[in-house]
């Protein structure tokens, strides 16, 4: 089924109550969000949050944001302080594997539980509305007279914009190494950034960048997908002659040590959550693509994934 017909279906049964709900539970729910507000971890983490509650399997979610170092400094607090937690959940996705390549945390995802995968993003990049560069051929251009003179603006060292960088300067002949990237906390800093000209393109999750987009204060000037997706008008760099795919997953874990009955329920709360109206309504809203995939799959995904980010990062001549 193509992707806006899935999101209109989906959007229309919420709209009819067709989709399950159960009645309110009494589950007190604690979700680490290890990155600043404002980035896509803070809206895929606080979407998941309104929808547990719409779908009637949390009584109260309470949040945490915890930024820094991929969203390792997060990870860290999450598996020391919740250690046999039935109740804890985190948000997390290619960008903290990417980090964990790059950084080698003292911690690792493989202490948390796996549940779910939930969506999948493309990078979009964007140029401030002033900038005197124009398209992602001017971007490129200019890199390939002086790499240093452009400052590539996004999430932390190893996010999936910071590697689709190191890829696009490859493919247009420049050594990754010498690729000029100034890491962010959260989107928000990202974004303040790119608004102040202070970098000379960012990168980031199309919802990031939505409303700026719209009241023309960023010019999007290209999108790591494979196609163009529908309702976002942003060229592929495919399109443009760079040969430059990735994409974003964003998922959810469980604390350390939870029993298998534990880790079974709590991947039924977040299969609930995802059926419910609130996050029909997330997923059009942000342009996310749906991209559910739970358990032991799931698990089995991010040991693909993370052997084939790792790959690619070596490639970029980022590892």
């Amino acid at each position: 089924m193509r992707r806006d017909t899935f999101l209109k279906s989906i959007v229309a049964m919420a709209a009819a109550g067709a989709l399950p709900t159960l009645a309110q539970a009494s589950t007190n729910l604690k979700l680490m969000i290890p990155a600043n507000p404002g980035g896509g971890w803070d809206l895929t983490g606080r979407a998941l949050g309104r929808a547990l509650q719409d779908a009637g399997v949390a009584a109260t979610v309470a949040y945490e944001n915890k930024g820094g170092a991929a969203g390792a400094l997060g990870l860290a607090q999450f598996v020391n302080a919740s250690k046999g937690d039935p109740n804890a959940l985190m948000v997390m996705g290619a960008v903290m594997l990417g980090g964990i390549i790059t950084g080698k945390p003292p911690v690792s995802i493989t202490q948390a539980t796996p549940l779910a995968r939930l969506t999948t993003e493309y990078n979009v990049f964007v140029l401030p509305a002033e900038s005197p560069l124009k398209t992602m051929k001017d971007v490129v251009e200019q890199m390939k007279r002086d790499p240093g003179s452009v400052k590539w603006g996004g999430g932390s060292r190893g996010a999936t914009e910071h590697i689709a960088a190191a890829m696009i300067a490859r493919e247009a002949g420049v050594d990754p190494v010498k690729l000029n990237y100034v890491p962010f906390r959260g989107g928000g800093e990202a974004v303040a950034a790119i608004l102040g000209g202070n970098v000379t393109i960012g990168g980031s999750g199309y919802s990031e960048f939505q409303q700026y987009i719209d009241a023309g204060k960023m010019r999007a000037v290209g999108i790591t997908a494979p196609e163009r997706i529908k309702g976002i008008a942003v060229p592929t760099l495919k399109e443009q002659g760079i040969n430059v795919e990735i994409g974003n997953w964003r998922g959810v874990y469980g604390a350390p040590g939870i029993t298998p009955e534990q880790r079974k329920a709590l991947i039924e709360m977040v299969v609930k959550a995802t059926r419910s109206k609130a996050w029909a309504e997330s997923v059009v809203k942000n342009g996310w693509t749906p991209a559910v995939l739970t358990g032991a799959e799931f698990e089995a995904f991010v040991e693909r994934d993370f052997a084939s980010l790792r790959a690619t990062m070596v490639k970029a001549g980022m590892v």
